[in-house]
């Protein structure tokens, strides 16, 4: 397994693979990794010839207020993680070697981008668009393997795929919980005991809002107060959103028909947890 830190280097390396005709799987990562990073890995090795991860805790994709100093970083237990998985490359580049001086070209995914998340963390997704289209140039994957966790930027990016003509395939792999049902998540260490209990209760009102659909509630504004009630009087979290939207267009919706997304942003204390599933209405 090979460290690559500069972006000549893996650009090169990703032109000589090509040119033996080999696939290249590609997971870009913020490190600290846990379960469901692994399972999009697998994913990856499974169809690719050469598997690349990139490890690069993007700052343009933080707010002012946000965790970028304090976000958890661990790279000798990612390296070794990685190395049990048989990956081939960790693509590791530095903050000064992907934004040597100041960056003026962005790329923003309307529409998509300005709910949900979007929100709540103004500039974030064009954070993520922007990066993951220069990793995109550096590491030149074929096929690029993404968590439905994040199911907002994975929507983005395969629109970003799509209009900006990428020749990579987007796979998005679904959420890998805990065996409670807590979404994993680097930013689960940020909980507490106490919170990390409560926070189960995020994955029950999804499966709440899930039932209520499967036995005919069509109405998006009953299931979201049922959720709310469900998630004040069992946890201490404070929500930053509930939203149905629909699926393929991240818009909200007055009544619930075909393939929905539930999704949800809750704090607890310093950590803001998200989660989702999808749903689909008869």
């Amino acid at each position: 397994m090979k460290v690559v830190k500069k972006i000549k280097e893996m650009q090169k390396l990703a032109d000589k693979y090509r040119t033996q005709k080999k696939i290249i799987g590609f997971v870009p990562t913020m490190g600290y990794l846990h379960e469901g990073h692994l399972s999009l890995v697998r994913i990856a090795k499974k169809k690719s010839d050469i598997c690349v991860v990139s490890i690069f805790v993007n700052p343009l994709q933080f707010g002012p207020q946000e965790d970028y100093h304090i976000y958890p970083r661990d790279f000798p237990r990612d390296k070794k993680l990685l190395k049990v998985l048989g990956v081939d490359i960790i693509f590791y580049p530095e903050v000064k070697e992907m934004y040597p001086e100041e960056q003026l070209t962005f790329v923003q995914v309307r529409k998509l981008s300005e709910g949900l998340c979007g929100r709540s963390r103004p500039g974030h997704f064009e954070g993520v668009a922007t990066v993951v289209a220069k990793l995109f140039n550096i590491v030149k994957p074929h096929i690029a393997v993404f968590g439905q966790k994040d199911y907002q930027q994975a929507v983005i990016i395969k629109k970003m795929v799509k209009d900006l003509n990428f020749d990579v395939k987007i796979i998005i792999a679904p959420t890998v919980r805990e065996k409670d049902g807590l979404a994993c998540s680097s930013r689960n260490i940020y909980l507490s005991e106490k919170e990390r209990k409560e926070a189960v209760v995020l994955y029950q009102s999804l499966l709440l809002a899930k039932e209520m659909i499967t036995k005919g509630e069509r109405n998006p504004e009953e299931i979201i107060k049922e959720m709310k009630k469900l998630i004040t009087t069992k946890s201490s979290g404070k929500i930053d959103y509930i939203e149905i939207v629909d699926a393929d267009t991240l818009q909200p919706i007055k009544e619930i028909r075909g393939k929905v997304c539930i999704a949800l942003a809750v704090f607890f204390d310093k950590a803001r947890l998200i989660d989702n599933i999808l749903v689909q209405s008869g």
